[in-house]
């Protein structure tokens, strides 16, 4: 590694509160799996030959005024995990992806801290869609209950481009929502729009507004 981007390197794990030693280690290690991951040194992956990357992952490096040195990420990849590019992901994530699941992240987005994705069936976002803190994403009930007049809801979550989703939201199995739409914090999604560029906020979730847009 030259000399300029081994410091540029150095001070990026300064800035980030990551181990130097530890994150080059695990660095090398992925690279040598043919993985372009640059991880915080409290990130922990399972299944990395599961996660078929077409850019770079960087965990833990987000920059945000709230996040601990000591949070630790962990990805439990049994099924796949596929980003189409270069993609972030903040510290304390937590990632379980089922043994028959995919995960299929498009680029340009990013997820921000503490976030809880469960996925036993599939779950997809697109370009350019941002995240924000502790949301959380389960697309299986895992205990089923029976009752008169039941409906079968699909499984799977399939998040849009250009979405943006607020902190504290919670999104469940067969969940769409459509290009363009923003999801206010602590909204809980149970059900699809159709509708593109809403304003979706509300426990149930509905849409507030129409034609929205939004940018950074």
């Amino acid at each position: 590694m030259p000399v300029v981007l081994f410091l540029s390197f150095f001070l990026k794990c300064k800035k980030a509160s990551s181990n130097f030693i530890k994150t080059f280690i695990y660095r090398t290690y992925y690279r040598l799996k043919k993985k372009n991951i640059i991880p915080h040194s409290g990130t922990f992956i399972k299944g990395i030959d599961n996660i078929n990357l077409n850019g770079r992952l960087e965990i833990g490096f987000l920059e945000n005024g709230f996040g601990l040195s000591s949070d630790k990420s962990f990805f439990n990849i049994r099924g796949k995990l596929i980003i189409a590019g270069n993609y972030s992901v903040g510290k304390g994530c937590r990632l379980d992806i089922g043994p028959n699941a995919v995960v299929t992240i498009g680029k340009g987005g990013y997820i921000n801290n503490n976030c809880l994705f469960v996925i036993m069936n599939k779950l997809i976002i697109g370009e350019n869609t941002i995240i924000s803190w502790n949301c959380q994403f389960l697309d299986e009930d895992f205990h089923h209950i029976t009752y008169e007049g039941q409906s079968q809801k699909e499984s799977g979550i399939h998040i849009g481009n250009n979405v943006w989703i607020g902190c504290n939201v919670k999104i469940y199995r067969g969940v769409t929502i459509p290009d363009g739409c923003v999801i206010a914090a602590d909204s809980v999604v149970k059900s699809s729009f159709t509708e593109t560029s809403l304003l979706i906020s509300g426990f149930p979730a509905k849409a507030v507004k129409r034609n929205v847009t939004w940018h950074v």
